[in-house]
């Protein structure tokens, strides 16, 4: 059943693309070619009902995310890998697939099953986190840009350069594309340089102060690619893929007899949708290592009993391992924006082309097709035979780091229950001037000439923006103004991070402090947002942290 335009606008304010009315109607785009050529990974994907109560792997990877599959890949080649997904596989799915889809997956969430599980922060605002092999690469914007020369300076890790570099290109070779710019991308990119934000840098891949056109993950027919196709570097008879599996608990035990010992994950325990148990145990030398994202990761160490002890004591959680910072310094990069309807048609754009400026703001733009559906039928109104769709275009900031951050918590021993989560949002004062920076900047770039084909004729002969939801305030050399306006409008990005950060559960080889064999490897051990979208760095870090492994395994053979 069709639903109302004001449904469809509502929900279109919490995801990127905002509002109440329209201006301009036209035929839905045509959807493009899916490929039926099934990927090789899925001759190595099962459901988790398929796999045995008990079994032995070297290395157990929890959450077939970003960072996960990448990582599972690389171990494959020497080793024999276990990962466990708690979605399902997104290849056929054809919203997942495509970039015309982008909305559709995020409005079809629900609590237990959909692709993108969605969550309230106690902030007020709406997020979303991924449930499907690819993890979040599978339902974001798809863009890709490489982490600022900061992120490695602050990480807390020693990173080696050449294996970086070696690391993000392995992914660029298989799923990274050059977006083609049209009329509302290239208007904002010429936007950005009216408005200073220079030099012109071009295609790039790399993270340099200016405007550039960064990569995709969607290819020139809208295909997403996903870091679940990165499975198919894997070598097949090395891994096995269980989908729908939720894992419960990391299992521990001491690594010795004698007390006082350390512990060591020996393997974990993991629900199949039927609800029958099923226990994965790493073999001797092996791991267990979670991917499971800043949420999934904190949430399942809390419920492991790895965390605060007085914390864990009031859930009646047996205390295995006081470690005092799991769920703490959780962080979500604010963003606010404006978005417009335009008197001429727009194309569907995710995220091509964005601004670095050295203000502490990334400026970045979208537009996107909704459906219109007229009001209730009237004998004024004649129903057209087929729907309309309409093109709404967002310019957004998102401020760099940020420096205030949250926190997590348990809800429910449930490991499918989202656990409750704040952040916080610019209750560092740095945080909300850097959002004041780079809404200016928007503003400056509406007032450019690029930006005038989208304005339209007013009651008074002029020419203006028609806005829909809130517009920048008018006087914007005021702060206090600026600074309303960016806590009013307040949104996510969906480039949340942190809870199991560097230096405070990990150390800088991503090993839980205090016990054995077990690391974490995704986006809950940054401190910081790396660049201007974290995607590239989390697929790098997958494939990075993949080859170390290896690495030390052969030296100390």
């Amino acid at each position: 059943m069709a639903r109302p335009i004001c449904f469809w606008l509502q929900y279109f304010a919490f995801l990127m693309f905002i509002g109440p009315f329209v201006s301009y109607a036209l035929p839905r785009p045509p959807r493009p070619p899916q490929s039926h050529q099934d990927p090789s990974y899925l001759k190595f994907v099962s459901n988790a009902t398929e796999f045995p109560s008990e079994d032995y792997y070297d290395y157990i990877i929890v959450g077939g995310g970003t960072a996960g599959c990448p990582l599972a890949a690389t171990l494959s080649h020497s080793y024999k890998v276990l990962v466990l997904e708690r979605g399902g596989v997104p290849h056929g799915e054809t919203n997942l697939m495509s970039q015309e889809g982008f909305l559709a997956t995020l409005m079809e969430a629900d609590t237990y099953d959909s692709p993108a599980q969605p969550f309230t922060s106690e902030d007020g605002v709406q997020n979303a986190r991924g449930r499907v092999l690819g993890g979040s690469s599978a339902i974001n914007a798809g863009f890709y840009s490489r982490a600022d020369d900061d992120f490695y300076k602050k990480s807390g890790v020693n990173w080696d350069i050449r294996v970086v570099n070696q690391s993000y290109e392995w992914v660029e070779r298989a799923i990274v594309f050059r977006p083609e710019l049209k009329n509302w991308q290239s208007a904002v990119r010429d936007g950005l340089l009216e408005a200073g934000v220079d030099p012109y840098i071009g295609f790039s891949l790399d993270h340099s102060v200016g405007t550039k056109i960064g990569g995709s993950t969607f290819d020139s027919t809208g295909k997403r690619y996903s870091a679940a196709d990165l499975l198919n570097y894997a070598r097949p008879f090395n891994i096995k893929v269980a989908v729908y599996a939720n894992v419960e608990r990391i299992l521990l035990a001491s690594s010795s007899p004698y007390m006082g010992s350390r512990l060591s994950a020996i393997g974990v325990v993991y629900r199949d949708h039927t609800g029958m148990y099923h226990h994965a145990i790493v073999r001797e030398h092996g791991e267990v290592i979670l991917s499971a994202g800043a949420i999934g990761s904190p949430q399942l160490l809390l419920l492991s009993g790895i965390g605060p002890r007085p914390y864990l004591s009031s859930w009646g959680i047996p205390v295995a391992h006081h470690l005092p910072f799991v769920g703490q310094f959780l962080f979500d990069n604010p963003r606010s924006g404006v978005s417009i309807v335009a008197p001429i048609p727009l194309e569907h754009s995710l995220i091509q082309v964005v601004g670095i400026t050295e203000s502490g703001a990334y400026i970045e733009a979208a537009s996107n097709v909704i459906p219109f559906v007229s009001p209730a039928r009237s004998i004024f109104i004649r129903t057209p035979s087929s729907p309309l769709y309409l093109t709404v275009a967002t310019l957004m900031e998102k401020i760099i780091g940020p420096l205030s951050s949250g926190s997590l918590r348990l809800a429910s021993t449930d490991v499918r229950v989202n656990p409750i989560v704040r952040f916080n949002y610019f209750s560092n004062p740095v945080d909300l001037q850097r959002c004041v920076n780079g809404t200016r900047k928007i503003g400056d770039i509406l007032r450019s000439r690029s930006m005038e084909d989208f304005k339209v004729r007013n009651w008074f002969g002029g020419h203006d923006f028609r806005f829909v939801g809130p517009a920048l305030p008018v006087d914007q050399a005021d702060n206090h103004l600026m600074e309303d306006f960016c806590r009013r409008t307040v949104s996510t990005i969906w480039h949340y991070h942190g809870g199991c950060v560097v230096g405070k559960v990990v150390d800088g080889d991503f090993r839980v402090f205090g016990i054995d064999a077990l690391r974490i490897v995704d986006g809950s051990t940054f401190g910081v947002s790396p660049g201007t979208n974290p995607q590239a760095t989390l697929l790098m870090l997958g494939r990075y942290v993949g080859l170390k492994i290896i690495g030390e395994r052969t030296r100390y053979r």
